[in-house]
């Protein structure tokens, strides 16, 4: 016989939703889940770092960056500084708490304690603080990258406001910042925001370098250990991707390999392109929309699909 929950105050309707059962259901999962990943009982409270936190963090942090424009919109020049210091000091301590959070889950995991995690996420908090200056000094060159580079767009302002690729990128800078500093599910949460958002997927593990510009964006993937110079432009439903997943002995993914592509300054991706391995796209070539690319190409080329089905299937 089906068992129901007689919660105090429950409607009828309530009552018919057998919420006992499905909450002994449930317990059963996590338990089972917990065996197969040989965790012990989890203590206290929450573990892991939160996304909600995390987006308020992250909006907050937009705000310092570019206070008059993605701040307050009740916002004056005069009072930038106060507005920038006392929203990062908000920030920047809510932050620390989360690092401290995943610097504990990470010991965990490993067995073996965290020596001081509020001191190491303090400390690992400041440099992210101290890296904030460079990291708008390569947005405003990703956005003047995109201005340049659109001839519909109007304004700087307008390409920071509205332009998908320069959400994107603002969050991956932020998230690359916090996967040096050895936190990644952190980064992972930060570049998921943009993600979701925009449909643009960049692993805060690729080193991008300045003024690159995703136009339109929808589909762009860019994978971990991607490499990408200079003044690089990117075209939506792009991949830089890998090629295949080496295992070890035991049939386990091998974790850390320079798998993705390297894509030197000045390169043009056109829409739909597929780049695929660690291959390099030389300086200054041009990858038409479509291709499909998994061998290195020289500076200066230009790739398209009829140059590749004139070539040997090996190359392509």
């Amino acid at each position: 016989m089906t068992s129901h929950v007689q919660w105090t105050g429950a409607s009828d309707r309530e009552a018919d939703l057998a919420l006992d059962e499905v909450v002994a259901g449930l317990r059963a999962a996590r338990f089972e889940w917990r065996e197969r990943q040989r965790r012990a009982r989890e203590p206290g409270g929450r573990e892991l770092p939160s996304p909600d936190a995390l987006q308020q963090i992250v909006q907050g942090l937009l705000g310092a960056l570019f206070p008059m424009r993605l701040g307050p919109h009740e916002l004056r020049q005069d009072s930038e500084d106060f507005f920038v210091g006392h929203t990062l000091g908000t920030q920047l301590n809510a932050l620390r708490a989360q690092i401290a959070l995943e610097l504990r889950y990470t010991a965990r995991q490993s067995g073996e304690p965290a020596p001081d995690p509020e001191a190491d996420a303090a400390l690992l908090t400041r440099q992210f603080a101290l890296a904030l200056p460079q990291i708008r000094r390569l947005l405003d060159r990703d956005v003047e990258a995109a201005f340049e580079g659109d001839p519909a767009a109007h304004s700087v302002d307008e390409v920071l406001l509205c332009y998908p690729g320069i959400h994107a990128m603002i969050h991956h800078r932020l998230a690359h910042e916090l996967y040096l500093l050895g936190v990644p599910i952190l980064a992972r949460l930060v570049a998921e925001l943009a993600h979701t958002r925009t449909g643009i997927d960049i692993h805060p593990g690729a080193q991008i370098g300045p003024g690159l510009f995703i136009d339109h964006g929808t589909g762009v993937v860019i994978g971990e250990t991607a490499v990408i110079g200079e003044r690089v432009r990117i075209y939506q439903a792009v991949t830089l991707g890998a090629r295949s997943f080496p295992v070890d002995g035991t049939g386990q993914l091998k974790k850390g390999l320079a798998r993705h592509p390297v894509v030197e300054d000045g390169v043009v991706i056109y829409a739909g392109a597929t780049v695929l391995g660690r291959i390099t796209i030389g300086r200054g070539s041009t990858i038409g929309g479509n291709v499909w690319l998994t061998r290195s190409v020289p500076p200066g080329s230009n790739i398209t699909q009829a140059s590749l089905q004139h070539s040997a299937p090996s190359e392509a």
